[in-house]
């Protein structure tokens, strides 16, 4: 008798990059894990014919799948509290941080953990493209999968948690006390030196203890690398997301190097 095996499917997009992750839920396994980093950063038409050219050049695409979820990151997001949260105003909102443009369509994500609204702006050709590929599928702002679970990995404490997700040439900084949501802020960057200013800002403005605050970074980052050294060499406690999954991960994929797959992996 044929087994129906269930598959589910996560696509990242960044202009910098592109990550895929498949989970098999039948078998309760990542079985696929796939980063794309481009040269340089590319405009969502670029970054679109990238995305064409990946799902053909595999045949692992063309399998079915039970679920498709699209996760689009970008600078182009603002949190606003739900209970202060009028739909009709979700420009207003995104114009005040981000260069939006008259025609571009804004959405929002709700963050049920902290009770919030994610408003973004995402790639509606990336949008149009995966549902002429795969059919219905959903779609989300990488912030709102990274807050949502930045806050369920951490046990209750009333210590400070201050993390870092880090992108080619962009960082997510998240600020926990007591278990609520301090600070959420992306910064641009293209050095070590961009990179550390951004991060003392932060602990400046917030009047944290390099001494004794823990960072803990996932993304881009390995010990080692600028970056790392960078921080380590300001920072006192650095250490990487470490997280349980209720799915187990193929052999193949480098345990060590998971922090560098959080967002995805989070995604299911």
């Amino acid at each position: 008798m044929k087994i129906n095996v269930i598959k589910e499917l996560s696509i990242q997009i960044n202009l910098n990059g592109l990550y895929f992750c498949i989970l098999n839920k039948t078998s309760n396994t990542v079985e696929f894990l796939k980063t794309v980093e481009f040269e340089h950063k590319l405009n969502p038409i670029d970054t679109l014919n990238r995305l064409k050219m990946e799902l053909s050049s595999d045949t692992i695409f063309s399998e079915d799948f039970d679920a498709v979820l699209v996760i689009h990151q970008n600078e182009l997001a603002t949190l606003i509290p739900e209970e202060l949260y009028n739909p009709e105003h979700k420009v207003d909102y995104l114009k005040f941080n981000s260069k939006i443009l008259g025609n571009d369509f804004i959405t929002e994500d709700k963050i049920s953990v902290n009770k919030s609204i994610n408003v973004y702006v995402p790639y509606v050709n990336i949008n149009n493209y995966i549902f002429e590929t795969f059919g219905e599928f959903i779609y989300k702002h990488s912030s709102s999968i990274l807050i949502e679970s930045v806050l369920q990995n951490f046990e209750t404490s009333d210590e400070i948690k201050f993390c870092i997700n880090v992108n080619k040439n962009t960082i997510e900084i998240l600020v926990l006390e007591d278990n609520k949501l301090q600070l959420f802020n992306v910064f641009e960057y293209y050095s070590k030196e961009d990179f550390i200013y951004y991060v003392l800002f932060v602990f400046e403005q917030l009047k944290l203890d390099v001494e004794t605050t823990l960072v803990e970074l996932c993304g881009n980052i390995v010990i080692g690398d600028e970056i790392f050294s960078t921080l380590y060499t300001y920072i006192r406690h650095v250490n990487f997301i470490e997280k349980e999954y209720n799915f187990e991960i193929t052999s193949d994929i480098d345990r060590r190097y998971l922090h560098q797959h959080y967002l995805i992996l989070n995604s299911f």
